[in-house]
């Protein structure tokens, strides 16, 4: 059937009928997961603590990748860092706090002076920072080990952390 010169198939493309071709190359990938913004943004700012210290992660220096064979960690206190990003770009230093409300770590020595002459700790996004030593305690050391658990499983070598540290 030919509707005003195109072939029906081209007029349904025409005017956004969906049929099954045009469907499949506009659809997301999981129709679970939301694109908008609000509510992504929303679910973001609501999170709660446990979900935001996953979000406040920080990617590990090329030494500790290759020691652990993971690129990124959630940061936590006694941590030592280097800033990657921003006006204390270079500086380094150990994490005093974690403000999971806030977002934002605090580095010993990264402080700024207020009107009134006082010193306060400025606060730095965890994404800005790197990892050069991790505050390793057992539950750190049980979550590395299961990552490179389920790589070996995928890659079929198995990296022991007995022998690391």
């Amino acid at each position: 059937m030919v509707i005003l010169g195109f072939s029906e198939e081209q007029y349904k493309l025409k005017k956004g009928v969906n049929t099954p071709s045009n469907v499949r190359s506009k659809m997301k990938y999981s129709t679970s997961v939301s694109s908008s913004r609000r509510k992504n943004r929303k679910a973001h700012f609501s999170s709660h603590s446990q979900a935001r210290a996953k979000l406040m992660s920080a990617n590990l220096s090329k030494e500790l990748q290759t020691r652990y064979g993971v690129r990124s960690m959630p940061i936590r206190k006694d941590d030592e860092v280097v800033i990657t990003r921003g006006m204390y770009k270079t500086r380094e230093g150990k994490v005093t706090a974690c403000f999971r409300k806030k977002f934002v770590v605090h580095v010993e020595r990264i402080t700024r002076e207020k009107v009134n002459g006082t010193s306060v700790p400025v606060g730095i996004p965890a994404s800005s920072l790197c990892i050069t030593k991790l505050k390793m305690d057992k539950d750190r050391k049980a979550k590395l080990e299961k990552k490179n658990r389920n790589k070996g499983e995928s890659k079929g070598d198995d990296v022991a952390m007995s022998n690391v540290d």
